[in-house]
């Protein structure tokens, strides 16, 4: 979702998580891949077939 441009609210609301966990495993990800940002975090996951 966040790879699809959906903010943090937004995916809070949809997955019924606070919007701070949100960015929390958000910024997890994007710490973990080394990407810049979530968009990128998304595509390097996809790239790799995490998703």
């Amino acid at each position: 979702m966040a790879g699809e441009g959906k903010s943090s609210g937004e995916i809070a609301g949809i997955v019924h998580l606070s919007e701070g966990t949100v960015r929390n495993y958000l910024s997890e990800a994007i710490g973990k891949l080394g990407a810049a940002n979530r968009v990128e975090a998304a595509r390097l996951a996809r790239d790799k077939g995490w998703l």
